[in-house]
């Protein structure tokens, strides 16, 4: 009984982020740990931006102390629900905090709005100043002076990426806890991995840079992101191809997604952008403004099309035909398992 409770949990929490997403009037755990995490980074900077060692060491602490304060309000909230034999109260707060782990409804919404703009072709200045504030807020990159083909490439990129960061990635380890939780209520659950991948997102997102101070303060939250994303953003490699209209290309597909993936900086990035390169067929990559300085990144699927308004709502329709994939698949290996 405990173990369907559970994965009704866990599917409820998938839902009601598809439904409601991040309501304004809830705190977010992210807006607890950006504060922890700002303001320890400010004083680090302050006190010690003259030592890389301390610098390296203090970010070090940063990631730890973040990721396992996440994780233990997690697994206390998780341990709390089953020694109180599954009351209701501790169950909905299990459903909300699973749900503000995955990002799906924010995500799609907002790229939707920026599309939906772009599509009307900067009817005047004012709403190309909004256009280009929107899509500055889901990008590191500079696009005050981007073209509309530019200002779409950027956002389907973000889509890609954010895709797995946001929704693939803790859905993965939410699901891997929702079966170790089977066997004891004190290993990692749904909820604790769920946040413990929310502080690891979140520090790669604030000081995971490699410019000024945080090339060494956010030296080990980049390094930890990488690494806790890897095994779900490969999945998402493998399994996407399966529910598209190229399924039979599937195996070119994989060799083509791992060629130019592995040509990326990020171990990532590249196979997130280019997986959905090549199964909507269009093109991802090229020259980046960052402040002052031009980045070139390898082109993903050279002989695709231009991203455009339908490429972005195929990328959309994708991501959630996904993730009822993921959820099916999870479903069978968590009853037979």
């Amino acid at each position: 009984m405990a173990e369907i409770k559970l994965y009704l949990i866990l599917i409820a929490s998938i839902g009601f982020d598809l439904l409601i997403g991040d309501p304004r009037y809830l705190l977010h755990p992210v807006q607890v740990i950006g504060i922890y995490i700002k303001n320890t980074t400010n004083l680090l900077i302050r006190k010690f931006s003259s030592s890389s060692n301390v610098l390296l060491i203090g970010g070090l602490f940063i990631s730890i102390s973040t990721i396992a304060f996440s994780y233990c309000i997690g697994k206390f909230i998780e341990i709390i629900y089953f020694k109180s034999e599954l009351n209701v109260f501790w169950g909905v707060l299990l459903v909300i905090g699973s749900s503000s782990c995955l990002a799906s409804k924010s995500l799609i919404s907002g790229v939707k709005e920026i599309s939906y703009l772009i599509q009307n072709q900067f009817i005047d200045k004012i709403q190309k100043e909004l256009i280009v504030e929107k899509v500055q807020r889901i990008v590191s990159r500079d696009v005050q002076k981007s073209s509309s083909d530019d200002l779409l490439r950027a956002t389907t990129e973000s889509l890609t990426e954010n895709s797995v960061d946001g929704v693939f990635a803790p859905l993965f380890w939410m699901f891997l806890g929702t079966i170790l939780i089977k066997y004891s209520i004190y290993f990692p659950g749904p909820l604790s991995l769920g946040f413990a991948y929310k502080a690891i997102s979140t520090l790669d997102s604030m000081i995971g840079y490699k410019k000024d101070y945080f090339n060494k303060l956010g030296f080990f939250s980049a390094k930890i992101e990488d690494y806790a994303t890897l095994i779900p953003c490969r999945l998402v490699v493998l399994t996407l191809p399966l529910i598209s209209v190229n399924f039979h290309k599937y195996f070119y597909l994989i060799k083509k997604v791992c060629e130019e993936g592995s040509i990326y900086e990020s171990p990532n990035a590249g196979f997130s952008e280019g997986v959905f390169a090549h199964v909507v067929d269009i093109k991802l990559g090229g020259k980046n403004q960052y402040g002052n300085s031009f980045v070139l990144k390898p082109i993903l699927n050279k002989d695709g099309a231009n991203c455009d308004i339908k490429s972005i709502e195929k990328i959309c329709a994708l991501i959630l035909q996904l993730k009822l994939f993921w959820i099916l698949l999870f479903s069978l290996i968590y009853f037979i398992s």
